[in-house]
């Protein structure tokens, strides 16, 4: 059976209302706060990718019951530092940067050594970023100098609340140092650089002590630990990550409109919506609420027949992280030169995004000019494809795969694209939502 999908037809127009898969991130978090807890909880709309089942695999390991329903998971948490396991352990992240980064933390009272492995994707990726703040724990990491996996991770029973100041903006980095302060007697302090917040306002929900001050470019974090976390339900919005792929597929369609229900719409994410806007698209948020801290709304979306450049602030880059490569499709078809800067953390992820980003632009046609960190793409508002495609060896990254996929659909072409099975990884429904518009 041939491993990729064709397609050589432009979607028609459509009009329609989708959900989609449950916020990766809030997934994530859930599960390992769940675990933390003394007693049982259980989450709605869990999202149920590979990086997801990872992390409940490896949570399993560590002693803790977890039932996983057709549309419920239920976690019986063992409360913090009740994880109960034999010597020898290892622990495969998949991979998942999240879930790799911050099982970390709950380990740092481990009384045996952890081996933490992940596949060869993230296998690639620095891990330094959280071995600095979480030595300064007390933890102990072999070999002493790798920063990648696989690496082995053991605790101290003599764990100490840390000053850390966060320079580079990422939440992961910030939300295990934050897991860790759960384990460290005293107030563990945290000067970071914006970054999302959904840790902070999962702590916040579960009344555990911390203390938040925003000012403008950085947070001021206080979280006092060894506190106990009882059990707590969760129906996990839908993922706005996911949810820029069809954001960008109604834009670059014919006549089309769609409504994406339930979204999260943390400040802290909504970065591409913001830089779609000011390129022209009227994206428009509504029935908007708080559930249990996190904003959401339902987002309505039209098709739009041209589109402007952009010289995209900074602001924005932590809170559109995820979604630079579908955003850089938007400024193929715009008016003009667009430019995006400070973005060498592209290329950090599962793949090398900023280098292959530019690479499928001008396999399409699109003239760009790279640097290190930063991208301008040269935008055709008449760009429409003929040619055969073929996209491979793109590391198995799930949002390159999501990305030729809406390409191929809105511009024309004959495509082929290897691998689709990586988009498991964040969005195991995405070929089957895609078929509800088709």
């Amino acid at each position: 059976m041939p491993n990729y999908v064709t397609i050589n037809k432009i979607i028609k127009p459509f009009k329609n209302k989708i959900n989609v898969s449950g916020d990766k991130s809030l997934s994530i978090r859930w599960a390992l706060l769940a675990s933390q807890a003394i007693g049982r909880s259980r989450a709605y709309n869990l999202l149920k990718s590979e990086d997801v089942i990872n992390t409940i695999k490896g949570l399993r390991k560590l002693g803790v019951k977890i039932s996983l329903g057709k549309n419920f998971c239920e976690i019986d948490g063992v409360g913090i530092n009740g994880f109960k396991f034999k010597k020898n352990l290892t622990i495969d992240a998949g991979n998942s940067g999240t879930f790799g980064r911050l099982i970390l933390a709950l380990l740092i009272k481990s009384p045996y050594k952890i081996k933490l492995t992940g596949d060869k994707s993230l296998s690639r990726r620095d891990f330094s970023r959280v071995i600095r703040p979480l030595k300064e724990f007390g933890a102990n990491f072999y070999p002493k100098k790798k920063s990648k996996l696989p690496i082995y991770i053991k605790g101290t029973n003599f764990v100490r609340p840390i000053e850390y100041f966060e320079k580079k903006g990422s939440a992961q980095v910030k939300s295990c140092i934050m897991l860790a302060a759960l384990n460290a007697p005293g107030a563990t302090k945290i000067k970071a650089k914006k970054s999302r917040n959904h840790t902070e306002l999962l702590y916040k929900f579960l009344k555990l002590p911390i203390k938040v001050i925003n000012n403008k470019n950085v947070d001021l974090i206080e979280i006092n630990g060894e506190k106990k976390i009882y059990p707590f339900d969760y129906n996990i919005p839908s993922d706005i990550s996911s949810s820029a792929f069809f954001i960008v597929l109604t834009l670059l369609s014919r006549k089309s409109y769609l409504t994406i229900k339930n979204v999260n719409v943390n400040s802290s994410r909504t970065g591409c919506i913001n830089i779609l806007n000011k390129m022209g698209a009227n994206i428009i948020l509504k029935n908007k609420r708080r559930y249990k801290g996190e904003k959401t709304a339902d987002i309505h979306i039209k098709s739009k027949k041209s589109f402007k450049p952009i010289n995209c602030p900074i602001k924005y880059n932590s809170s559109a992280i995820d979604e630079f490569l579908i955003i850089f499709l938007v400024a193929a078809k715009a008016n003009g030169v667009s430019y995006f800067k400070d973005l060498a953390e592209l290329n950090q992820k599962e793949s090398p995004r900023l280098n292959l980003g530019s690479k499928i632009l001008n396999m399409i046609g699109i003239k760009t000019k790279l640097t290190k960190k930063s991208i301008k793409i040269y935008g055709n508002p008449n760009l429409k494809l003929e040619n055969k495609f073929e996209i491979k060896n793109f590391f198995k990254d799930h949002r390159i795969m999501a990305l030729c996929t809406i390409a191929a659909l809105t511009l024309g072409g004959e495509w082929k694209i290897h691998h689709p099975e990586s988009i498991k990884t964040s969005f195991p429904t995405f070929l089957k939502t895609l078929k509800k518009l088709m």
